[in-house]
């Protein structure tokens, strides 16, 4: 399938671009039912007959090409309908009737803020171009009114508050935020992707609009992404800034909140080289180290320790909080014993597990067992990642001394 792609050096065409390569040189194999054959880009600084010579080749139109900061509105419906007619009509003089998306805006709704909005109006105009050319052609047309999108590449300081608050945040600038309580929807650039990818194979989410909410409709007139989020200019504004004071706290995004897990990919993507690392605090002592990496309400508490050599960590256990040892280089011994004497007054015994980096394996840390683990080389460092259930709190350390009867 030949693909043109209008606009291909915006955000979502950038990001669509890149998609397709994946599924063409098979690095992307989760879409076995597109098959990929030339990528026809076209932007502004295109040649003049391009648009005529991809228009004959095409299998499938993305027309992303627009305009929504002009300097005078008139260009307005320059860049939005005149362009739009004018794929259009390459595609007639070809004789092409392949399928054809359309990115369109929910501002062509003229409803509630976007009454009488000059930039919507172009859009709607673009949009009925398209439904005619559909009943005229036969052609199969996916038009979709997109929300406030967001994600990589998108430009900040543009059309979007979310890729401002995300660069301006992630390097150390102020933002304005007018009226916190103004609502978004917003749509992540991947989910985007992932559904003009099902319009490719002919199974785009169809819809009705009740002003600018989509509802879902099998025989819908226009098409969504059916995974958007409906929230307020407040909360974008006030997750995003919680991400950079993540770095001293050492936690992570909650990975079961869909939309902040997605604010902080897109912030990640606006920080400067320069901030790609940062450092961790190293608790040394004559024994190792110990550093922690990530601590997470909801997921704990992520470490690494670093055990000299011949020296035995641990000797403690827990009421409740459970451990998981992973040894990545070097070998152990670790040793468990349950708290406590057995019916004949006789300490447990101990169990012991030989650990290496060359077979990884994962010890759990019982409830209720003191454990220790032993670097049973001489010359080398053991290198042990462990995470635990919850992070320590040095107010409850929820740790007691008990010798496992190792060194």
């Amino acid at each position: 399938m030949n693909v043109l792609i209008t606009g291909a050096k915006g955000f979502v065409g950038k990001n669509l671009t890149e998609a397709l390569k994946n599924i063409r040189d098979g690095k992307d194999r989760t879409h076995p039912e597109i098959n990929i054959g030339e990528l026809y880009l076209y932007d502004v600084d295109s040649a003049a007959g391009d648009l005529a010579k991809y228009c004959k080749k095409a299998d499938f139109v993305f027309n992303l090409a627009g305009v929504n900061r002009p300097k005078e509105t008139s260009e307005y419906m320059d860049g939005n309908f005149s362009f739009a007619s004018d794929l259009l009509n390459a595609l007639k003089t070809a004789g092409n009737k392949c399928p054809v998306m359309l990115s369109s805006s929910m501002q062509a709704s003229l409803s509630g803020r976007f009454a009488g909005s000059e930039y919507g109006k172009s859009k709607l105009a673009g949009e009925e171009l398209f439904f005619d050319y559909a009943k005229d052609t036969g052609a199969e047309v996916y038009v979709y009114r997109f929300p406030n999108l967001f994600g990589k590449w998108c430009r900040p300081n543009y059309n979007s508050a979310i890729a401002t608050f995300c660069h301006n945040i992630a390097n150390g600038l102020p933002i304005q935020v007018n009226d916190p309580s103004v609502d978004m929807d917003v749509l992540y650039i991947d989910d985007l992707i992932n559904e003009m990818l099902c319009a490719m194979a002919s199974h785009p989410h169809r819809c009705d609009f009740d002003g600018v909410k989509p509802v879902a409709k099998s025989d819908g007139k226009y098409c969504y992404a059916p995974v958007y989020y409906e929230t307020t200019l407040g909360y974008l504004a006030e997750t995003i800034k919680s991400f950079s004071a993540m770095r001293e706290s050492l936690g992570v995004p909650d990975a079961t909140n869909e939309l902040e897990s997605k604010l902080y990919s897109a912030w990640l993507s606006y920080l400067p080289v320069s901030s790609f690392i940062y450092d961790l605090r190293m608790n040394e002592d004559e024994r190792g180290s110990f550093t922690e990496i990530i601590r997470s309400k909801s997921a704990g508490q992520f470490s690494v320790n670093i055990i000299k050599p011949g020296i035995v960590k641990g000797n403690h256990w827990h009421h409740s909080k459970h451990e998981k040892f992973v040894v990545v280089s070097g070998e152990a011994i670790i040793r468990l014993r349950k708290i406590g004497t057995d019916e004949n007054g006789k300490e447990y015994p101990i169990s012991e597990y030989r650990v290496s980096g060359k077979h990884i394996q994962v010890v759990d840390m019982i409830p209720g067992y003191a454990h220790c683990i032993e670097n049973l080389s001489e010359t080398k460092e053991l290198v042990v990642f462990m995470w635990a259930n919850e992070c320590f709190d040095p107010k409850r350390p929820e740790t007691y001394a008990e010798n496992v009867n190792c060194k």
